[in-house]
């Protein structure tokens, strides 16, 4: 088990632990500290990955050639919108979605109601599955063109 597993662990630990002295009433405050524990962990854990491939891609240019998105010398891709991504960019842009969603079905239920909500759903399991498909290709190769405009070639 990682370290920051354990330390995890041991958060999720007291604040049940904490529910149970301080009663229901206080649930809600207890689980919203613990999830933004939880999501500073995971936005933390995406800044380090980001950072990194930035570094990567910085490395790379240094030598003359792009990195793909896998961090390969080969047809630049950006930070790599498609097939091609990094596990981290998926991650961060899955993240991203995830907790945007959040405010976006409590405006839909509130001015829609269930089908506000559907289809807000709808729009972020589309949007994530356009991602995943790589469907995103022309916006690379696009990217691909301007980059080759500006590296003189």
């Amino acid at each position: 088990m990682d370290s920051r597993d354990a330390d995890l662990k041991r958060e999720l630990d007291a604040t049940l632990q904490t529910r149970k002295e301080l009663g229901a009433e206080y649930e809600t405050e207890l689980v919203d500290s613990f999830m933004e524990k939880v999501e500073q962990r995971v936005n933390d854990t995406a800044d380090r990955q980001v950072r990194r491939q930035l570094a990567e891609q910085q490395m790379a240019a240094a030598r003359g050639a792009r990195p793909d998105a896998a961090g390969r010398p080969g047809q630049g891709a950006g930070l790599g919108l498609g097939l091609g991504a990094g596990v981290g960019a998926r991650l961060a842009f899955v993240t991203v979605s995830l907790v945007l969603a959040i405010p976006l079905s409590a405006i839909a239920v509130v001015n829609a109601g269930l089908s506000g909500l559907v289809v807000t759903w709808a729009g972020i399991v589309g949007v994530n599955a356009v991602h995943a498909s790589g469907a995103f290709s022309w916006l690379r190769r696009r990217r691909e063109k301007s980059h080759s405009e500006w590296d003189g070639a």
